[in-house]
């Protein structure tokens, strides 16, 4: 059976970087739960991850 694991925190607390690590390290996925990172343009204020951050580990919504 699956297992879900939570990481929580606020904005630019370096939630990403601790979910990629994990994701690398178990071979697992992000779903990303912030609705701001839906809108294009809206880098800014939301810490959206770049490219480079997610390191080729697919990212859900």
């Amino acid at each position: 059976m699956a297992s879900v694991l939570a990481i929580f925190g606020p904005t630019a607390s370096g939630k990403t970087a601790v979910a990629v690590a994990l994701a690398e390290r178990i071979g697992a996925e992000v779903v990303a739960m912030d609705s701001m990172t839906l809108y294009r343009g809206m880098d800014i204020g939301t810490a959206k991850p770049t490219a480079a951050e997610r390191r080729g580990i697919p990212h859900h919504l």
